[in-house]
């Protein structure tokens, strides 16, 4: 699977977990230099508190556009150390 914002990659990976249609790639296949931090937290009920990252792509910001759960509930353990995307960044095979 690759994830690309603005026909950048910005993760790679045969390895990823659907969980409610969305891929979760490892965090190792993120490419890194793209990513910055954001504050922005929210809560799921069975999955626990998300934590998000910002894109920073050719001085272009993209905030909020990628989530990952730090410390998931027992129910979502696969997903741990795994980042999913959502907005404008497109998820393909």
């Amino acid at each position: 699977m690759k994830a690309t914002w603005n026909g950048v990659v910005i993760a790679e990976s045969d390895d990823t977990v659907v969980v409610e249609g969305n891929h979760y790639f490892p965090e190792s296949a993120l490419k890194r230099e793209f990513f910055t931090f954001s504050n922005h937290k929210t809560m799921c009920a069975w999955k626990g508190q998300a934590s998000y990252l910002s894109l920073l792509i050719n001085g272009e910001m993209h905030p909020d556009a990628a989530w990952f759960y730090p410390d998931p509930k027992p129910e979502a353990e696969e997903i741990r150390g795994r980042v999913a995307f959502w907005k404008d960044v497109k998820v393909t095979a």
